[in-house]
């Protein structure tokens, strides 16, 4: 049974992407296995893993829209703008009014340009962020453009904001949430954060890790690969002869 494909996984917290990898290829025992679109240990929900020639398919999925859903935390700022760092503001206990809040997410809207965190494997001459960070340099960060087209905010109860957000790839939602926390003048930081779609994929249609090591020690690959020919279907059909097959190759 052919293995090549994409896999649409549902992450658990606590695992870093390349985790993810490796028990994907401990379970299909194939070791051509990738990750389009890291997702922070703390957050959960859709990651795409490719299989074989289906890592070729990188430049398209990376790219594509993201859907999110998730809680900010409003009182304080921390130093990786979520729950793992340290507090870097002084903690309040007054809250802004909702209508306050659903201003300041009217105002992401639309392109803007953001700063990725300082902790974040954003390379920096060729070297991730987050390991400049530990080691305390200074760093002069790049803002990169990004475009936000909702951000809704879903539940208000102090201080925590329940919310989702439509963006393009390459956002930084820990940076939203601390962006926000600047503009209330209270602090805030990323609580929790679940994917919910990539493009057209849809969290409602991944497996977890322990369900695809049961389909793949049965061998029923079918049941959780994409397979290549069923790949960005919405890109139009070129039917090759046997020369043109032999040019691209």
């Amino acid at each position: 049974m052919n293995k090549e494909g994409l896999i649409l996984i549902d992450k658990p917290v606590a695992l870093t992407s390349h985790d993810v990898v490796l028990q994907i290829r401990e379970s299909l025992h194939f070791r051509k296995v990738g990750h389009f679109g890291t997702l922070d240990p703390l957050a959960t929900g859709l990651l795409l893993i490719a299989v074989g020639r289906a890592t070729r398919f990188f430049p398209f999925y990376s790219k594509m829209d993201k859907s999110y859903r998730g809680i900010i935390k409003l009182g304080w700022a921390t130093s990786t703008y979520d729950t793992e760092g340290e507090p870097i503001t002084e903690p309040v206990s007054s809250w802004p009014p909702r209508e306050e809040i659903e201003d300041i997410f009217q105002s992401f809207l639309g392109r803007v340009r953001q700063l990725p965190p300082l902790f974040s494997a954003k390379k920096f001459k060729g070297k991730p962020l987050y390991y400049l960070a530990r080691q305390q340099k200074e760093v002069k960060r790049q803002p990169i453009e990004i475009e936000i087209y909702r951000f809704q905010l879903i539940n208000y109860q102090p201080p925590l904001i329940e919310f989702e957000l439509d963006c393009s790839s390459g956002t930084y939602v820990r940076t939203l949430a601390h962006d926000l926390g600047e503009k209330l003048g209270c602090g805030a930081h990323l609580y929790q954060l679940t994917r919910t779609k990539i493009g057209h994929l849809d969290l409602k249609l991944s497996f977890t890790l322990e369900k695809i090591a049961e389909l793949a020690a049965k061998q029923e690959y079918e049941k959780f690969i994409i397979p290549l020919e069923k790949l960005l279907p919405f890109f139009p059909k070129l039917i090759l002869d046997e020369r043109g097959s032999f040019l691209i190759s």
